[in-house]
């Protein structure tokens, strides 16, 4: 994927180094912490659509706690 800037969550808030950050490109979209930026997942659109569906249907809730 050609360089391009990473976007931080609205969330983050203060700059700090706990933050999620997103870049898109034309087939993919990588997604980083900024507290380990080397730790870069990439998906397909189609991909990170099914994982936001997921965490919309509460598919994911039984794993916090």
């Amino acid at each position: 994927m050609p360089e391009t800037n990473w976007q931080r969550s609205s969330f983050c808030g203060g700059g700090g180094n706990n933050c999620m950050e997103i870049r898109a490109g034309a087939d993919s979209i990588q997604v980083r912490e900024s507290e380990a930026p080397e730790a870069v997942v990439t998906l397909t659109r189609d991909q990170l659509a099914a994982f936001v569906a997921g965490v919309k249907a509460g598919e994911f809730d039984h794993l916090i706690g």
